[in-house]
């Protein structure tokens, strides 16, 4: 164990089975980044979730060996990193398809038809919740809200926010993506 690690032999933290492909390492520029965004904070702590998305942009999701080299340029324990990444939505802990959809199950959106519009996408892409089309276009997931509650039902496509979301509405997304 690093010396940044704190979990013991009888606290193991399961991380599943994906990861890099090889060892990962941050570029040069990210490293410049990483201290520029450290020297704006009092404590290493409070860079945690900016570190986090550049570690996203970097590397495309954060797998187990992202979130020790996070916890070692970060100082922190890994578990704390880990606790973070698997808190928030916002870092995937698996590769994503170049398109990523992302419904909204709040109420709002559910007492507006989210959920039948999520059938909807899990039928016309040929996968569940969580999963990515096997021609690696497409993730879809489930997020706990989106703030668009007025536009109900929404969803995120990649950057973009969709509400007043219809069947339609989907067909000219998935038509329009590349």
């Amino acid at each position: 164990m690093s010396t940044h690690e704190s979990a013991t032999s009888a606290n193991v933290i399961d991380y599943g089975s994906a990861d890099h492909p090889g060892p990962v390492d941050w570029s040069a520029a990210a490293r410049a980044e990483i201290e520029a965004i450290v020297a704006r904070y009092p404590d290493r702590r409070s860079a945690t979730l900016p570190v986090l998305w550049l570690a996203v942009r970097e590397f495309g999701w954060i797998s187990h060996q992202v979130e020790e080299i996070a916890a070692e340029i970060l100082q922190r324990p890994l578990d704390e990193i880990h606790e973070v990444v698997t808190f928030y939505t916002m870092y995937p802990r698996r590769p994503l398809g170049r398109h990523h959809i992302q419904i909204c199950r709040n109420i709002s959106c559910w007492l507006a038809g989210a959920v039948n519009l999520r059938d909807y996408l899990m039928e016309k892409l040929g996968i569940g919740v969580g999963e990515t089309t096997p021609d690696g276009k497409f993730t879809l997931s489930e997020v706990e809200c989106l703030a668009y509650c007025e536009c109900a039902p929404a969803l995120q496509f990649d950057v973009r926010y969709v509400g007043n979301l219809t069947r339609d509405a989907i067909d000219r997304l998935l038509a329009e993506a590349e």
